[in-house]
């Protein structure tokens, strides 16, 4: 009652004093993130509006997350699914007829309450690698996360665990013995707030395989068997398959047995072509392994009757195979077609195929023989000990059958075109062809030439007016029936017109046009685009035809720094399309050219050679290269001009054991480009002494040294003969040279003139050992 009296004591002084009172029921809230509130905002007084306004003191009005109800003096805002943005201060707001404004205020904290998101359990790893457990939890403050192993918490860093800045914790090189359970635990010190999660930490072995014995040895007798043992260990349990040339071999097939979770693999009744290797495959999460395992079978029996056989599509066909051996072997048959087999009592589904034996010969029938028999077929005879196999081939005949359905041809007046009739048959058909009825003669009429191939007949047609344009019939014969055909010669038109023209690769003298063909060919294939370019101060258009029917054109010789316009245009057979839209380029203006590539080489004695390599020219020649060089030790450079369109330079001669620097411009009539720098050393001078000598020389100069030694070995040894047995071929050439003087010269005459031969013979070879040794050194 006190209560209720000074309430209405405050209120009649406010409408005493036509004034207005603003409260909110509370003051200060708080939320977790997700939760929704409701705030009444009420008036003492009489308020013309009452309005919320958020914490960035916007008026609120009606949204999905924001209802507002007002009912006279009072105001309720209800906030659905708070965020952690809805947070700050309210405010209730209202005004009255005089203009007084009073305003009420409540403050709304959000916080999120710790969330685990998407924490699996468990987490698989592979042996011996770095496990990340993944522990993603988030809450408002920041949590603090522990991490709990064996209960025992992990507090720091250590050689196996780490943990990271994202809360997760990292295992090194794991382990089995690192399996379990790990406790992710996250506190909220603020609110007392506290959660885990149980994370089962699983690890993978991969697996690991174990063959006692690897190959076997067996003969082809009724009902024997092989196993093969394949042991696989690894964590969590290999599976165990079998594969035979890549194929997997499954349980449902009678010839195999698979024991033991597939370790043990049994061939039953093991035939010719069980021979060969078998692959056994051991995988499990961690990865997988195989091993080769191998089977050799021996075979005896022969085949002594198959013939090739020849039928008539339709009709029925008889194939025989007689095989004899001991014991008497069974035989079977394989359609190498479709890879079916046929034994003794065997039908197709069809009930086309049928095979009947006795007494070694099996006889193959088939009834309604169809194209897809065509082929070759396999007899196989088996017993105990082995198998033998040999193949025959049945040959159908059948009436013609056309092998194409490209029946409409495209041309146009004055332009000749081969119609194509393709015919696969069996004798060999015989083909003609007609128009509007009438048979056009093998040597052909008028405009139009027959000329025929085996399986094909081209006529070939070169219209003069629109009456050459219609219908041609093509007609195939063989004895075993007749078919015909039926073509189209429509006129051809020019190709649409290309699209999408862009400039790529634009620099100053070149430029690349890349287009999309067009859309419509004109019915005949088109031969090539032709690009027309210019430059926009001029009228006449440049032409360049493309490769063939590529839709890339490089544009050559522009002119630097200038604008073009370009446009494309399709080439058929019949003529030239239209041209696509006009597009436009500018050339790059010249520049100075970008500094050189340089690739060093030691050189021959005291030379070293420098590669040069050019990479953009900046759209001129390149005048020159300036080569300055100088050693370490001097401030002085040494200048080197090299033509532009050399690749090289040879700097000599150099100094022995010493460095030296060299920089290296390239220059057009723009300018220089920016210096290449390069620095290298000059090996120490050789050491020349006998040994050395005779080990630093080539092969080619020992074989010198060689010749010329022999050389003076014969030399001498037709001096003796020339003094001691007037002979040899220093007598003969003194005989030569004397015949041309007079007879009173003399025998001191001779001997004077061979003694000047014998000197310059010595002065060469001394001259060839100078510069043979001076290679070596060198």
């Amino acid at each position: 009652l006190f209560l209720t009296f000074l309430y209405l004591a405050s209120l009649i002084e406010v409408i005493g004093r036509g004034l207005i009172e603003v409260s909110i029921s509370l003051k200060k809230v708080e939320l977790s993130v997700g939760e929704s509130k409701f705030f009444t905002c009420t008036v003492i007084g009489e308020p013309v509006s009452l309005d919320w306004y958020n914490p960035q003191g916007e008026r609120m009005v009606p949204s999905q997350r924001v209802a507002l109800h007002n009912e006279g003096v009072r105001s309720r805002l209800t906030l659905y699914n708070a965020k952690i943005e809805d947070a700050g201060i309210y405010r209730c707001q209202a005004s009255d007829a005089q203009g007084h404004t009073q305003e009420a205020t409540v403050v709304l904290e959000i916080y999120q309450k710790l969330t685990f998101r998407d924490v699996r359990s468990p987490q698989e790893f592979r042996q011996g690698d770095v496990a990340e457990v993944v522990c993603d939890v988030t809450s408002s403050p920041v949590p603090v996360v522990s991490w709990f192993y064996n209960n025992m918490e992990i507090i720091e860093d250590t050689e196996k665990f780490q943990l990271l800045q994202n809360n997760n914790l990292q295992v090194q090189r794991v382990t089995k013995a690192d399996e379990g359970v790990y406790r992710c635990e996250a506190r909220v010190e603020a609110r007392g707030e506290i959660d885990f999660r149980d994370i089962i930490l699983v690890v993978n072995v991969p697996p690991v395989v174990s063959v006692p014995q690897q190959s076997f040895n067996a003969t082809a007798d009724y009902g024997e068997s092989v196993t093969f043992t394949c042991r696989a260990y690894g964590s969590p349990e290999p599976d165990v398959t079998w594969h035979r040339y890549d194929k997997l071999i499954t349980i449902e097939s009678e010839r195999y047995v698979m024991r033991a979770r597939g370790t043990t693999l049994t061939v039953r009744n093991i035939q010719q072509d069980d021979g060969g290797s078998y692959t056994c495959k051991a995988s499990n999460k961690a990865g997988e392994v195989e091993h080769e395992l191998f089977l050799k079978v021996f075979v005896q029996p022969h085949i002594t009757k198959l013939r090739n056989v020849t039928a008539v599509e339709g009709s029925a066909a008889m194939i025989s195979c007689k095989a004899e051996g001991e014991p008497l072997p069974e035989i079977t048959w394989r359609r190498a077609s479709d890879g079916r087999s046929f034994s003794d009592g065997d039908k197709s589904p069809d009930g086309r195929v049928e095979v009947r034996g006795r007494y070694g010969e099996s006889m193959l029938t088939i009834v309604v023989v169809k194209l897809s028999d065509w082929g070759r077929f396999d007899c196989e005879a088996l017993s105990r000990i082995g198998g033998h196999q040999k193949s025959m081939f049945l040959d159908i005949e059948y009436a013609p059958k056309f092998q194409s359905n490209h029946t409409i041809f495209f041309s146009w007046e004055g332009n000749p075109v081969n119609i194509s009739c393709d015919v696969m048959s069996n004798p060999p058909a015989t083909m003609l062809w007609r128009r509007e009825k009438l048979t056009i003669p093998s040597e052909g009429a008028g405009n139009m030439r027959v000329h025929s191939a085996p399986g094909r007949s081209l006529l070939e047609v070169t219209p003069m007016s629109d009456r050459d344009f219609g219908r041609y019939n093509c007609t195939a014969r063989n004895n075993i029936g007749m078919r015909f055909q039926e073509f189209i010669l429509a006129q051809a038109d020019v190709p649409s017109n290309p699209y999408s023209v862009r400039l790529s690769s634009v620099v100053q003298r070149m430029a690349t046009v890349t287009f999309t063909k067009p859309d419509s060919h004109g019915g005949v294939p088109i031969s090539h685009y032709l690009v027309k370019y210019k430059d926009i101060s001029s009228q006449n258009w440049k032409d360049v035809k493309s490769q063939g029917t590529q839709t890339i054109v490089l544009l050559t010789n522009l002119e630097p720094n200038t604008t073009y316009e370009v446009r494309v245009a399709a080439v058929n057979g019949k003529g030239q399309g239209e041209f696509s839209r006009t597009e436009s380029f500018q050339t790059l203006p010249i520049r100075e050219p970008s500094p050189p590539s340089v690739q060093g080489q030691r050189g021959v004695g005291k030379a070293y050679r420098l590669g040069l390599v050019k990479h953009d020219d900046g759209g001129m020649p390149i005048l020159e290269y300036i080569v300055k060089y100088k050693t370490d030790k001097e401030e002085q450079w040494m200048t080197k001009l090299v033509p532009g369109v050399n690749d090289f330079v040879l700097l000599q001669p150099l100094q022995w054991n010493t460095q030296y620097e060299v920089e290296i411009t390239a220059r057009n009539v723009k300018g220089l480009s920016e210096p290449t720098f390069l620095k290298f050393s000059m090996p120490q001078k050789p050491d020349i002494t006998a040994d050395s000598l005779f080990s630093g020389l080539g092969l080619g100069a020992v074989v010198g040294l060689g010749l010329a030694g022999l050389l003076l070995l014969l030399v001498l040894v037709d001096i003796s003969c020339f003094f001691l047995r007037q002979c040899g071929l220093l007598m003969c050439i003194t005989r030569k040279l004397c015949s041309k003087k007079t007879a009173t010269s003399g025998k001191s005459k001779e001997l004077e003139e061979a003694i000047i031969f014998i000197q310059k013979l010595l002065v060469n070879f001394k001259n060839n050992y100078k510069e043979t040794s001076n290679d070596s050194l060198n």
